[in-house]
């Protein structure tokens, strides 16, 4: 298998074709080329694909069909863990584990000095919350993370993904619900994390498709409509109807 080493970030879904079983196909011949340092958003609804997508860029999952490359190599000839090497996720449930605060985020790359896990922190907006904890980023806080509200669980989940450095992104929005103060610091984080990374977003909200540079609307394993947000709301379709229908795109 092969390293993937100076990854630059392009990804190409070439006719996928997944199901999770035969009987039932999940992905039918999905296409689309994500540029280096592309911002891709995802719109459906429940069980439309968007996570499965995002699983088989990770190679969580063989495709049946079709092909889907990482810089014109298939990653199926890359090497799984210097694969996922390259790639952080960003997800709704936040897994925490009991350990510091330092710990918790130097969990992204091992190998991160403290000034490293703090220059996350602060890229991604936890910092400010961290500091004013009781032992600062010596605070242990245990596996539920209980002792921090959620949107603190998340802007730690992002600095974990800022201290791994990796060319391709993936996040799920979390649709719960956070302060607005909370979830403009999160929004600042997130846009700082993706900067000049390629990132694949399942977006929940309205602010992060406006400023995706590629929109695609999934029904029933298939990309029924592609186009930037103004594109999308001329065409007057099924992400028009969902932008102008509610705050939240589920």
């Amino acid at each position: 298998d092969i390293e993937a080493t100076d990854v630059v970030g392009d990804v190409i879904f070439k006719n996928v074709v997944f199901g999770y079983d035969s009987e039932h196909i999940v992905l039918n011949n999905v296409s689309f080329w994500a540029k280096s340092g592309q911002k891709i958003a995802f719109v459906g609804s429940t069980g439309a694909g968007k996570t499965t997508i995002t699983n088989l860029i990770s190679r969580f999952y063989d495709i049946q069909k079709g092909e889907i490359t990482l810089d014109g190599m298939s990653i199926y000839d890359i090497d799984r863990y210097s694969l996922r090497k390259n790639i952080s996720m960003v997800l709704q449930d936040t897994n925490l584990f009991t350990g510091t605060i330092m710990e918790n985020i130097r969990y992204g790359n091992l190998d991160a000095s403290d000034e490293a896990c703090m220059d996350a922190a602060k890229l991604s907006n936890a910092h400010h919350f961290i500091e004013r904890l009781e032992h600062g980023y010596q605070t242990v806080i245990d596996g539920t993370g209980d002792s921090l509200s959620q949107g603190q669980r998340q802007l730690l989940n992002i600095a974990r993904a800022a201290v791994a450095n990796p060319k391709i992104l993936i996040l799920d929005e979390a649709t719960s619900s956070i302060d607005t103060r909370t979830e403009r610091l999160i929004e600042v984080g997130m846009d700082r994390l993706m900067e000049g990374r390629t990132t694949f977003v399942i977006a929940h909200r309205l602010s992060t498709v406006r400023n995706a540079d590629a929109i695609l609307v999934l029904e029933k394993g298939k990309i029924i409509e592609r186009g930037d947000h103004e594109t999308l709301l001329k065409e007057n379709g099924r992400y028009a109807s969902l932008y102008y229908g509610q705050s939240e795109l589920t």
